[in-house]
């Protein structure tokens, strides 16, 4: 398997449950970093919760954040690039301010919520950034907005597609996202791509979500994991182990290391 890059994502395949990285998933990747394999992360997360996390393993690469909707450098953090999504402003907050459903809105400086959660809260202590506002989003003056999360608590597909003419939509089982146009997590890594100058076929890419699937489909390589849907599987070219037992370094060690005998050769 002739991989020169690797796109990792991280909630539900780098890091367990619990939000850490075991020591044979850092062990994994170390050892592709040691046979010349650039490794990025590729996330639905914002910048402040992806740093420290590619700080810990030591990358050097730039982060795709946000489901695509921006790619972060690596050694300053300033933006590369950043996508905005612009829907109608009035009507999506009449269809959700009403509704018991929790509004996440992430823009270029800062997250707005309507209210605070576990999930939040978490994110303000390793990003040390807390919401810029929290409440009524309708009274909220935010403005270059990069993703919409709307978080129901069940499927959602029929409010989703109420949006499917302003943005790109992603259906999670507790809700759903809404980036812009065209926008994804392949849409980045086609931009990495030319600056890094890879092959789409030199390219593995592997994650559990419904923001993977075009990724998984479009690289070389896609590796579901073992914990992802039938529809993330049916996207990818390999099913590896559950997040929670490694499933990520099961698939490094199986097919990407090289073995200590092919380094003496």
């Amino acid at each position: 398997m002739n991989v020169r890059a690797i796109f990792i994502d991280m909630d539900g395949t780098l890091l367990k449950a619990s939000n850490y990285i075991s020591r044979r998933n850092m062990e994994a990747i170390y050892g592709l970093i040691n046979q010349g394999v650039k490794v990025f992360l590729a996330t639905g997360r914002h910048y402040e919760v992806t740093a420290p996390y590619h700080k810990e393993i030591g990358l050097r690469t730039p982060m795709i954040c946000l489901n695509g909707a921006a790619i972060h450098d690596a050694e300053t953090g300033k933006a590369k690039q950043m996508k905005t999504v612009r829907l109608d402003e009035e009507r999506f907050h009449h269809l959700t301010a009403e509704n018991p459903f929790n509004v996440i809105i992430h823009t270029a400086n800062g997250l707005y919520c309507k209210e605070t959660n576990e999930e939040i809260d978490y994110w303000t202590k390793v990003g040390k950034m807390p919401p810029r506002y929290i409440g009524d989003l309708r009274q909220a003056n935010y403005q270059d907005v990069l993703k919409y999360s709307v978080r129901t608590g069940s499927p959602s597909p029929k409010i989703s597609a109420l949006f499917k003419k302003e943005a790109e939509v992603i259906d999670w089982n507790d809700g759903f996202e809404l980036v812009a146009p065209n926008v994804s997590k392949w849409s980045a890594i086609k931009s990495l791509l030319t600056e890094f100058q890879f092959s789409p076929n030199e390219v593995l890419a592997i994650g559990d979500g419904p923001n993977d699937i075009e990724m998984l489909r479009s690289v070389g390589t896609g590796v579901a994991m073992g914990n992802a849907s039938e529809e993330v599987k049916a996207a990818a070219d390999f099913v590896t182990g559950h997040h929670e037992n490694d499933g990520l370094a099961e698939f490094i060690e199986r097919y990407l290391l090289k073995t200590y005998e092919s380094y003496a050769i």
